[in-house]
């Protein structure tokens, strides 16, 4: 079982909505310390499928969820990156995450260019923010590749509603012209 909506396709990656076969790979991101820290922390299997459910539910609620990230050589799953605006949430996000042995390769970046292409050009946004921790340098640097900037503070819903969260973002004006119009094509 697939979650509704499309597919995406960059050099090195496919996105595709959450799938039933995803939970393993969703484990081991919810389960290594280092990849869960800025994600919730580490959960069991059971809170875990029920947060892949929530992607995969908003696939077909609001039209648009995360994608689940596969490398194309080799078929793994590698992370979840994409479109994301939960009730409460401070804007529509795109936002990444990725299991630690994908970290340091472009991934991140990759997957998250394709997606707010495709959040602008399919879903209509007029922006895009990515919700980081200031202790997160690694995501920071990830946005700061997108050409996003540091917005400032912003109030996120319970149950993260007493940590500090930044907001780096962008229009859709200022990606376009920093993209120069290429876009990437669901299939």
């Amino acid at each position: 079982m697939i979650a509704p909506g499309p597919t995406l396709e960059t050099a090195r990656l496919i996105l595709r909505p959450t799938a039933l076969e995803d939970l393993d790979g969703f484990c081991i991101l919810a389960g290594d310390p280092e990849s869960a820290r800025f994600i919730g922390g580490v959960n069991p299997r059971p809170l875990v499928f029920r947060a892949m459910s929530t992607m995969a539910g908003a696939w077909a609620l609001q039209g648009f969820g995360m994608f689940s990230v596969l490398e194309k050589a080799t078929g793994r799953w590698v992370g979840r990156v994409g479109p994301w605006k939960p009730e409460g949430w401070p804007g529509p996000e795109v936002g990444w995450a990725l299991i630690r042995d994908a970290w340091g390769k472009g991934y991140a970046t990759e997957a998250a260019t394709a997606s707010m292409d495709w959040a602008f050009d399919q879903l209509g946004w007029t922006e895009v923010i990515h919700s980081i921790v200031p202790e997160n340098v690694a995501s920071q640097e990830v946005a700061r590749r997108l050409g996003s900037k540091l917005l400032g503070p912003v109030k996120m819903p319970p149950p993260y509603d007493n940590a500090v969260t930044e907001a780096w973002g962008q229009s859709r004006e200022e990606w376009r012209a920093r993209r120069g119009g290429t876009r990437s094509q669901p299939r």
